[in-house]
Formats: structure tokens, C-alpha cells, sequence
């Protein structure tokens, strides 16, 4: 499913790099120091003269410096406040090492504090701390959350590019019928930037304190539109506004790369900050400091960079740039740099006017990559201004024309903030151009089938891929093949369908589905809105309950223990789903069940005589509702499942089925009320915990253990998050219980600071699972001969209850090897005597992080 989202993201970006063609390349090193004392200097300015954008990088806190660059330049120059600006000669093209020296400049002794020799950082009796924590305790009155009533207008762009492309890889074979892509490119030296994807809007947003609320009109919103059958474009949407979120310079901690990052001016900033004041900007007024910020631990997921602090009482932030050091644990990112520039009021307070972040994301150090910008500016501020209770009425956000595009696409050049570059102003047009080329979609096409598992074939699509070939102990060789339809055949009417056969049993299994949308949208993209009726005859294993992957996938195929317990299912079902655009969802569904054991499951019950009495089948009819709220929920939409993207607000669950007996044949009279809530925890330096807590409880007796809560087992070598790793099919069943699942990613807080590990960029994991449960006796086979016996094996029970206390595993991982995988090593603590309980585990699973 990752695999999925990251192609729909890159997919066109990646399709024209096809091999890395580089200029020549300058790098320089070396320390810079104080000419009398011999000091080493922190935060002097290393620049190349002339070189467009004015390449630039400060010495970190013990005076080194390293700057890589192309172009035919044979300057450094060195600038530091207080002392004489330096300028040394080099060679182009090569790597060297330099060591400057900086001499005091005369006319500013009087301003410069020449440290000792022995100077040694430290927050006590430190002006930089003095200064930064001036603006700490100010930051309630400087941000906007302290104003009562304020309105603007915001103006964002999101733009995707190619970056670091040569000459000569614009002139390779395969791009001969893209040249038009080329046109009015950006140049950087001798590199060129590509734009290939663009998203603009501008809203009205309306803020008042109390109560509480930020209400966004959206007066206008345009985005590059692609074909639908390779990839969604909500998803492209959705997931650039995750990665490029707004950067609050006040909050403590602050969204970045789906992390959180310590914010500079968090309450807790001194701890895990170094600041120094670097300069003073005296020809405006108010005065403003510059204030220099480096993390104490490189690799610890903070930023660097300077804040320029106004010197008028307020303390306010008038500009902050943001920069990540090279050392961090973050896979794939080349460079980043973030600008927030602040304009005062008239009433001495600092909005916000400008903000600008680009990332630069790329596999090697100096190959091709891509490049990303977010650019949103405000104008038109006003603050204090009270309005009318129906102005913040409404959804948080809403269109507040219908469908924007149209009203409003020829006014564009008007409501642009900033008018767009040449190359981005090409963008929408050479997107659509791209889409008409038969290579480019054959690429694609092929691209979708083996990443996202779907063959598109006009109308409909084949697949998923990785469910054709499969195999299990009752089925044998297993073949499937199915298909869908798409958007291309019908906006209302969507059908699924797939057939299986398995050698060993020599049965067919197949599924039929029809679905209606009731909103003219497709039924797998938010929002949700249609009603389904389908059939399945097919295997499945009692207590398995996979999340985003297919049962029949080849990988789960391989499982450990005993895998001979199966069921054959035939379920008819009709369903009503609605998602409400709040996140608030609700599905009403009505499920006629036979099951019929397969492999060496029995369906057996003991009679008043004590004889064994075998069932072929048991039938159920249910009723059910669930009930779902994900508040600012955010989605990557694959082909098959939607994978949520979290954040920090929690995610509520409450389910009711009810079993009908006499109706549709249903044989059993009960009622299971389930209720979970999911949180993301973020704990800044010391990474996030996902905890999820669930309950559930059965009303009802003589209910047949397959209806019970047959506890999700895993018996595969992959890690599933929400089921128990080293728990046996079938080994524990309740009616009644509580369970809570702990996954705490400390993100490198401790690897970071071994060397070793530090270079490999791995990441710790833990995991906490506790299941507590019981069976009331009109249930439980020991105690009523009405209900089915529990599963044996030789004689030997395999199935129990919780009884004798809680189910708890956990583990230790690491997370990030390659950049890919993460490995556990699990322990289960009790019921180690159940018959071929393991009590250790080795598990992985595959997870691509930033």
C-alpha cells in the first residue's frame, strides 16, 4: 500500500530520470578562526559571489564549513559581524580544503566581545538564552491565537519538480518527444528545474478566539489534473498538503516530513538548542537581533538557522529561516530551507505575510531528484474586527462558489498573490501534453500494474496482480483472476468480481458486487457515498482480520505452526456506507452468513447421551451499524484501500451487530457492541506513540464459538500491527473483553547518538499488546452442552478462554534498515504452556518513512 501511495506522488516525477549526467562539481572545507586568539568562529557566512541564488552556508558552532557547488566560480567570501569580510581564492572543480583566518575590524571594537581561549557554551548568564527566552515568555501575545477577532486572505501554491537536471540529460534519446517539456525552464548554473506539478488556491479565512473557530471560504482552487485510471488526484492533493504543512514558528512543536519537529522558540528550545547572536539590523526600526540556533545533537530531529527578534518590548519574530543539518535521520532529503517573514500590524503585534518551504528530495547525494515549494502569502490583514455569528458558521472549510475552477479560472492573473515563473506558467499545459504521449502512458500503465497491482484495460481494470498465484494447506495451488470497473465506464454504477479454483480442494470460490454512488463520485475516494450488494463464496481463516492487504496475497501464503483450520464461507450482503464531509461516517448493513468448516476444523457439540454431534454448517443473519469519526482525517488513496495519513487528533470507533435468529435462516439470537478510539501521541525529541484502545461485549447465550471474538491471530512471518504476532488461529476466544496496542517510534533518539548506528540512519521501535478477556458460561462449552465444543489437537485442547489472566507480547524493533523494513523481535510472556506456543519471534515488515 505504501509502495502504492509513493508511486501515485512520483510517479511522473521519476518517469523522466532515467540515469544521473553531472557537471562539474566544487567542493570546499575547512575551519575559520579569530586571527588573534585563535578561536574557532561559529556562524560566519560562506558564500560564492556572482552564483545565482547566492549560495550560502554558515560555519557550525566549532567554525567548520563545507560548500559544494557547480559552476566555473573561483571565490569564497567570509562575513562575520564584527569582523573584516575575507575573500580567498580557489580551484573550480576539484574538492580542497581551506583554512580562513578573520581579522577583528577596527571601527566596531567597541561592539565586539572577544570570547576566551576556554570559552565553553552555556545557557547561564548566555544573552542569546536571555533573548530567546524574552520571546518565549511573549509568544502568547505575539501569535494569532491571541488576537480575538482577525480576517485575511491567503494565497497558496504547491508546486513539483525535477531537479538537478543537466544539459545532457535533456538531450538523452528517450526524451525526444519531450523537448517541449524543456521550454522555459529554470536554470541554476548549469542545472535545470522542471516543473511537473502545480496546485494553487486562495481563501478567505475568518479566526475569533471565543468560542473557538477558523472558518476558510475558498474563493478559488486550480491543480495539475491527471489521468485517473494511473493515480488520484485527491491523494497528490492530500499528501502534499500533509508533507507541506503550515509552519508555525510559535507552537511547540512543529509538523514536518509527517515528524514533529522542536520548534526554536518552544518553552523548551534551551534544552536542546545552542543560540548565539550573530548580528544587528539598526536601519529599521523597531532594531532587530539576529539570532543564530543550532541543535545540541546533530542528528536529534531539530532545525538551525536565525531568528530575527524585534527589540521593542514585544520580542516579536520578524523573520525566521529554517534549515535541516546534514547529519539528521531523515531518508531521502537533499537540502531544505524554510523563510517565515512577519509584518507588523500598527498595533505592535506580528502576522504572518510570507511563508516559503522547499524540499529537495533525491536517492543519491549529487543525482537527479525532485524538488518541492510550498509559497503561501497574506494580504489584506485586519485584526480585532468582530462579525457576524453566520460568517463562522459551517464547515471549517467550504467552497464558497461551487465549483471555483470554472467561476473563477479567467480571473486567475488577478487573484494570484505573486504572479507565477515562465516554466510554472507552462505547467498545466505540458501536463496535459504529457498525458496525450503513448509512451509516457505505457509507462505509466506498467507502473500502476506493478505497483499498485491493476492492469487498466479500457473501462475496467485487472487485478490485483498479487493475489493471482496463491497457496494454503486446503486449497493447494490456488490460481484467481478479477477485475473492476472504473470512472471510464460508469460515475453511478461500479461492478467487481473475481474467481478462484484450488487444486487440493478442487472448488471454486467467487465474488460478485455491485455498487451505486449516490454522489456522482467514485465509491473509493472520500467522501464515501453508496449503496452495495455482493456475494462471496470463499476460504478465510477464523480470526484473521488482515488490514490493507489481500487474504489470498502470495506473501502471506508462508505461515508458521499448525495452518489447518479453515472455513468456507457463502455471504450475501447489502450495504448502505455514507461519509459526511466532518469525517463523521456511519454504515448500515444487513449479512446473510453460511460457514462450513474446512481442513480439520470441526463444528461438533455434546449431547445429553455425551455423544458427539456433528454440524455441517452454521447460518447467521446480522444487522449491523458502525459508526466512525476522524476529525481533519487525511488520506493517500490507493487502489484498493485508503491509508490514513495521521495527525494528532484521535480516531472514534463504535460498532452494534445484532444476530437475528429465524430470519433469512438465521440460527442465533445476540448483540456485540464494539467501541475503539486511536491517538497519535507526539512526543517531540523522543519521537510518537500510536496507542489503540478497543473494547467489545456480546449480549447472548448459546452462541457458537465462531461468533464469539475469535482474538486476531497472526501465523505469518510479516509483522502486522493490529493483530497478536505470536498468537496461535483459534487459540483464544471471549465474549467479552478489553484490549490496548502500544507502537512507540523513538525515531533515532538513541541510534542517533552511536556512531555506528547513527551512519546506518536505523530507528528504534517498540510495541506493547494486552488482551483482557473472558466467556460468561452460556458460552462456554465446559459449562453448557448447548454450544460448540472447543477446538482439540490429538485430544489436546488448542482453543481457550482468557480466564487465568491478560494476553501480553511485546517487542523491540528496529525500523529503517534500507530505508525500507522494519524487524521485531517479539516475546510473548504467558499462557506459554498452550500446546506449540513460541515465546520468541522474529517478525518484519515493510515501511517507507521520511
Amino acid at each position: 500500500m505504501l509502495l502504492e501511495n509513493k508511486f501515485q506522488i512520483l510517479s511522473l516525477l521519476f518517469a523522466m530520470v532515467v540515469s544521473g549526467s553531472f557537471a562539474q562539481t566544487t567542493t570546499v572545507s575547512g575551519k575559520v578562526t579569530d586571527a588573534v586568539t585563535k578561536e574557532t568562529l561559529p556562524f560566519v557566512t560562506v558564500r560564492v559571489p556572482g552564483q545565482p541564488g547566492n549560495k550560502a552556508v554558515p560555519t557550525d558552532e566549532d567554525g567548520n564549513f563545507s560548500i559544494s557547488f557547480t559552476g566555473n566560480y573561483n571565490t569564497l567570501e567570509f562575513r562575520y559581524v564584527g569582523y573584516v569580510t575575507r575573500k580567498i581564492t580557489i580551484e573550480p572543480g576539484v574538492a580542497q580544503k581551506v583554512n580562513v583566518v578573520l581579522d577583528v575590524d577596527a571601527s566596531l571594537l567597541d561592539e565586539v566581545v572577544v570570547k576566551s581561549k576556554n570559552y565553553r557554551y552555556r545557557n547561564r548568564d548566555n544573552p542569546a538564552v536571555q533573548l530567546i527566552r524574552k520571546v518565549i515568555e511573549n509568544k502568547s501575545k505575539n501569535r494569532l491565537e491571541g488576537q480575538d477577532f482577525a480576517q485575511y486572505e491567503e494565497y497558496e501554491k504547491v508546486s513539483l519538480s525535477l531537479s538537478n537536471l543537466s544539459e545532457k540529460f535533456r538531450n538523452r534519446r528517450i526524451f525526444k518527444d519531450y523537448q517541449f517539456l524543456f521550454e522555459e525552464q529554470e536554470n541554476t548554473g548549469d542545472k535545470y528545474v522542471l516543473p511537473a506539478y502545480m496546485q494553487e488556491k486562495v481563501t478567505q479565512v475568518y479566526y475569533r478566539r471565543s468560542p473557538g473557530k477558523y472558518k476558510k471560504n475558498v474563493l478559488a482552487e486550480k491543480h495539475v489534473e491527471f489521468d485517473r485510471k494511473f493515480m488520484s488526484n485527491e491523494s497528490i492533493a492530500e499528501y502534499t498538503s500533509r508533507l507541506y504543512e503550515d509552519i508555525d514558528i510559535y507552537d511547540n512543536n512543529i509538523s514536518f516530513l509527517t515528524n514533529m519537529f522542536l520548534s526554536p522558540i518552544a518553552n523548551s528550545a534551551p534544552s536542546f538548542y545552542k543560540f548565539f547572536i550573530t548580528d544587528t539590523v539598526k536601519n529599521q526600526t523597531p532594531m532587530l537581533v539576529e539570532l543564530s540556533f543550532v541543535p545540541r545533537n546533530k542528528t536529534d530531529l531539530l532545525f538551525r538557522g536565525q531568528l530575527y527578534i524585534t527589540l521593542d518590548g514585544n520580542y516579536a519574530v520578524q523573520k525566521a529561516t529554517l534549515t535541516l543539518d546534514k547529519e539528521i535521520n531523515l531518508n531521502f532529503m537533499r537540502d531544505m530551507k524554510a523563510i517565515l517573514t512577519f509584518e507588523e500590524d500598527g498595533n505592535g503585534r506580528y502576522y504572518l505575510q510570507n511563508s516559503d518551504l522547499t524540499m529537495e528530495f533525491a536517492l543519491t547525494e549529487n543525482g537527479s531528484g525532485f524538488q518541492g515549494k510550498r509559497m503561501v502569502n497574506y494580504k489584506d490583514y485586519q485584526a480585532g474586527i468582530a462579525l457576524p455569528d453566520s460568517v463562522y458558521s459551517g464547515p471549517e472549510e467550504m467552497l464558497l462558489y461551487g465549483k471555483p475552477e470554472a467561476s473563477v479560472s479567467e480571473n486567475w492573473e488577478e487573484l494570484r498573490h505573486k504572479p507565477l515563473a515562465r516554466s510554472e506558467a507552462r505547467v498545466y499545459r505540458n501536463v496535459d501534453t504529457l498525458q496525450t504521449i503513448s509512451s509516457f502512458r505505457r509507462f505509466m500503465d506498467l507502473g500502476t500494474m506493478l505497483i499498485a497491482g491493476y492492469k487498466v484495460a479500457g473501462p475496467v481494470e485487472l487485478g490485483p496482480i498479487n493475489t493471482f498465484y496463491s497457496f494454503n494447506p486446503v486449497e493447494g495451488f490456488r490460481l484467481r483472476f478479477g477485475g473492476r470497473t472504473t470512472p471510464d465506464m460508469s460515475k453511478r454504477f461500479y461492478a467487481e468480481t473475481y474467481a478462484a479454483y484450488g487444486f487440493t480442494d478442487a472448488k471454486w470460490k467467487y465474488y460478485l458486487s455491485g455498487s451505486y454512488a449516490l454522489n456522482n463520485k467514485s465509491i473509493y475516494n472520500f467522501p464515501q457515498h453508496y449503496i452495495r450488494g455482493s456475494y462471496q463464496k470463499d476460504t478465510k481463516i477464523p480470526g484473521e482480520a488482515l488490514q490493507f492487504v489481500q487474504e489470498d496475497n502470495v506473501l502471506l501464503s508462508f505461515k508458521r505452526g499448525d495452518n489447518y483450520r479453515w472455513l468456507y464461507n457463502d455471504t450475501y450482503t447489502l450495504e448502505y456506507m455514507h461519509e459526511l464531509k466532518n469525517h463523521f461516517s456511519y454504515n448500515l448493513k444487513v449479512a446473510k452468513w453460511r460457514q462450513q468448516p474446512a481442513g480439520i476444523l470441526t463444528y461438533q457439540h455434546i449431547n445429553r447421551e455425551g455423544e458427539t454431534v456433528n454440524h455441517q454448517e452454521l447460518n447467521t443473519t446480522e444487522i449491523s451499524l458502525a459508526l466512525r469519526y476522524a476529525p481533519k482525517e487525511q488520506f493517500m488513496q490507493g487502489k484498493l484501500y485508503r491509508s490514513p495519513l495521521y495527525n494528532k487528533y484521535p480516531v472514534f470507533t463504535l460498532n452494534y451487530t445484532a444476530g437475528m435468529k429465524g430470519f433469512l435462516d438465521g440460527e442465533f439470537n445476540y448483540h456485540n457492541v464494539t467501541a475503539g478510539v486511536f491517538k497519535r501521541f507526539y512526543l517531540s525529541q523522543l519521537g510518537y506513540a500510536d496507542v489503540n484502545v478497543e473494547g467489545s461485549y456480546i449480549f447472548g447465550k448459546d452462541i457458537p464459538f465462531p461468533l464469539l471474538s475469535v482474538h486476531r491471530a497472526n501465523q505469518t512471518y510479516a509483522y502486522q500491527l493490529n493483530a497478536y504476532n505470536l498468537m496461535n488461529f483459534l487459540e483464544f476466544v471471549s465474549d467479552r473483553y478489553a484490549a490496548t496496542n502500544v507502537q512507540y517510534y523513538m525515531n533515532g533518539f538513541v541510534f542517533n547518538k552511536i556512531p555506528l548506528l547513527k551512519k546506518l540512519k536505523w530507528r528504534e521501535v517498540f510495541s506493547f499488546k494486552g488482551l483482557w478477556g473472558d466467556l460468561s458460561s452460556g458460552n462456554d462449552p465446559a459449562y453448557n452442552q448447548n454450544v460448540l465444543v472447543f477446538q482439540e489437537k490429538d485430544g489436546v485442547p488448542i482453543t481457550y478462554t482468557l480466564k487465568n489472566g491478560p494476553y501480553i507480547e511485546g517487542s523491540v524493533g528496529i525500523a529503517n534498515i534500507f530505508k525500507l523494513f522494519r524487524v521485531d523481535v517479539i516475546r510473548r510472556f504467558n499462557y506459554l504452556e498452550n500446546p506449540d506456543a513460541p515465546k520468541w519471534g522474529v517478525r518484519a515488515r515493510f515501511k517507507l518513512d521520511f
